[in-house]
Formats: structure tokens, sequence, C-alpha cells
């Protein structure tokens, strides 16, 4: 019970660094939700699900049956990527903006989340390094724990975009520009801690 609760916290927790980054899913989610309302943020995280259901199957089909085997290399990859995304995060919240002036790929939102992941190299690298190093970890404890990660996950995402969602709708009084940089310098810390908590366990998994 405690590695699922865990499992969920730590997924939750790394997955809002990632949704919190600005990309073209937060673009999506501003755009339509001027139009649409509150409710434009979870549809986009639907959208954005079935792109990573995508990929948490092929990673468990292609990975988990090997993850054991190289549990160390993937610590220590892992771990040195989510430092120099931490430090990039860090350096993000200084200019970052919820910006209205860009465009999104289309007006429905389910077909919005689905290309901004197909289409945001971000989205790819996140997967290749951070969110693989995790659901590995998470597959080495069973299928419960990887299905725990990605719940996890999802759940960062869509309270993150409903947030935004719904902080457009009211004409940003829930979320001010402000108070998004200081998020994004939060979870770039975190991003660090976790860093450097990995590269520790890389070390030890060597020995």
């Amino acid at each position: 019970m405690i590695d699922i609760l865990g499992t969920f916290v730590v997924a939750f927790l790394i997955g809002l660094t990632g949704a919190l980054v600005p990309g073209p899913t937060l673009v999506a989610t501003i755009q339509t939700s001027i139009k649409g309302g509150w409710s434009m943020g979870p549809k986009v995280t639907v959208g954005h699900i079935i792109i990573e259901s995508i990929v948490f199957i092929l990673i468990f089909l292609g990975i988990s049956a090997t993850a054991m085997k190289f549990s160390g290399m993937i610590a220590g990859i892992g771990g040195t990527t989510l430092l120099v995304f931490g430090i990039l995060t860090i350096r993000e919240s200084f200019t970052a903006r919820l910006d209205r002036g860009v465009q999104s790929p289309t007006d429905n939102p389910y077909i919005a989340g689905v290309i901004t992941g197909l289409t945001n190299p971000y989205f790819w690298i996140w997967w290749l390094t951070i969110g693989g190093m995790l659901l590995v970890s998470a597959l080495q404890g069973g299928i419960i724990l990887a299905i725990t990660f990605m719940l996890g996950h999802w759940t960062a995402d869509a309270g993150w975009l409903t947030l935004v969602s719904a902080s457009i709708h009211k004409g940003k009084v829930i979320l001010t520009e402000r108070g998004y940089k200081h998020a994004l310098i939060l979870c770039g810390l975190f991003l660090i801690f976790f860093g450097i908590y990995y590269l520790m366990t890389a070390s030890i998994l060597q020995r």
C-alpha cells in the first residue's frame, strides 16, 4: 500500500513538472478555453492520455522483461536528465508566460491533445528520459505499480490543464503569471532533488 501511494505521489509531482513546462499542449488548452470554458482542460487531457497510453504499452512490451538488468544505468541516465531538466525549468521560469497570442492546431480539444503530444519534441524527450526511467522503475515492482504511476501522471496533467482552462475562463483570477513562475521554480527544485536521489541510487546499484 505504501509503495502504491508513494508511486502515485512521485508520479504526480514529477508529472506536474512536465505538464507545467510551456508547450503546444498548454497553448491548445488556453486557446480552446477562451471559447469553450473550463471543460476544455479535461478534454485536451483525454487526447493527451491517448498518446501516452500508446507510449505506456510500447515501453511495457519492449522494456519490462529486461528492465532489471539495466536498473543502475537507467537510474544514472534518468538522474542526470532530471538534474538538467530541473535547471532548465528554473531558467524557463524567468520568461514563462501564459500567453494567449499563439494558436491551437485545432478547435477540437480532444484532437488538439493528440496532435500536440505527437508533434511536441519535449514530449518525446521527456518520455525517452525521465518518464521512461520512472516507468521502468515502477515496472520492476509489477504491473500494478506501473499503472499507478500512469494514473498519478495523468492526474497531474488533468489537474494542471483544468486549472489553466478555469483560469482563462475566469480571466486568470485563479492562476496569475507570478504564481505560474513560482510553480515552475518549485518544480525545477523538485526535479533537481530527485535527480540527486536517482544518481545516488545508481551509484549503489552499480557497486
